[in-house]
């Protein structure tokens, strides 16, 4: 892993429950994805959600950007969303995992 995708999602008050299972289910597209090494999806407070992940390349963040989740979230954003989702390309400096 050396690189990583952060992207911050601010769902409608009337969506958060929603966009909450979206990411919840989304996990299992993840698991499809060969070149995703890690992922995660997070809740922040009511309306703010948030998800991780990393790859070993460019080629696989790219991949994962082109892929079923970012489709499905950029669907959602259509209705579901305040607005856009922020996804932000992060370099890895350190990992710990088990």
């Amino acid at each position: 892993m050396k690189i990583g995708l952060l992207a911050r999602i601010e769902a409608k008050p009337e969506y958060a429950d929603k966009v909450e299972a979206m990411l919840r289910d989304a996990a299992h597209l993840a698991d499809q994805e060969q070149h995703t090494v890690t992922w995660y999806s997070f809740r922040q407070d009511a309306t703010t959600f948030g998800v991780f992940d990393t790859f070993d390349d460019e080629q696989g963040r790219q991949g994962h950007l082109q892929g079923r989740i970012a489709a499905a979230l950029m669907d959602a954003a259509q209705t579901m969303l305040a607005s856009a989702p922020v996804i932000t390309p992060v370099d890895l400096l350190g990992v710990k995992t088990p």
